[in-house]
C-alpha cells in the first residue's frame, strides 16, 4: 500500500501560515518594508465566472501587507490585522503576483498598502491595512 506524505509546510518569511499553504501561496521576496508573494491559478480558487474569489484576494493581500510590516523584526512577532481596505479595478485571471509596502511602523503599529498585479502586469486591486504589532510574551521568569 502507498501512502502519500503531505508536503513540508511553507516558510512565510519565517511563519507558517496553514491557510496560505491551503491557498498555494508562494512567498518569493521580502526585504525591511517589501514583501513580494505569487498566487498560482488554479480553479479551486476562483468564483462561478472562473475570476480568482475576491476572498481569496484579500487573504493573500492581507498576509502579504502583514509580511512587509514584519520583514525586519525579531524571530516570533506576528501581525494583527486591525482593519483592511479593499479596492478592486478588474477581474484576477491566470497567475498572479502581490507586492507590499509598510509604509510607517511605530511600537505597536504598523500601516500598509499593496497591489496585486496579473501575468500582463496589470493591476487588479489594491488594498490598506492597519496592523496591531504582536510580539511573543516573555518566558515565565525571564526579566
Amino acid at each position: 500500500m502507498h501512502h502519500d506524505t503531505p508536503p513540508a509546510p511553507t516558510d512565510y518569511f519565517g511563519a507558517h501560515i496553514p491557510l496560505m499553504d491551503y491557498l498555494g501561496l508562494v512567498p518569493e521576496h521580502i526585504e525591511p518594508g517589501l514583501a513580494r508573494t505569487r498566487l498560482p491559478w488554479r480553479v479551486q480558487l476562483t468564483n462561478s465566472r472562473g475570476d480568482v474569489h475576491g476572498g481569496t484576494l484579500m487573504s493573500v493581500l492581507d498576509f502579504t501587507l502583514s509580511a512587509s510590516a514584519r520583514a525586519d523584526m525579531d524571530a516570533g512577532v506576528s501581525m494583527a490585522t486591525i482593519d483592511m481596505t479593499t479596492s478592486f479595478f478588474a477581474p484576477a485571471n491566470g497567475d498572479l503576483v502581490i507586492e507590499a509596502r509598510c509604509l510607517k511602523r511605530g511600537r505597536s503599529i504598523a500601516f500598509c498598502e499593496g497591489e496585486i498585479r496579473n501575468a500582463h502586469g496589470d493591476v487588479v486591486c489594491k488594498a490598506s491595512g492597519t496592523f496591531r504589532i504582536v510580539r511573543p510574551k516573555p518566558a515565565a521568569g525571564a526579566e
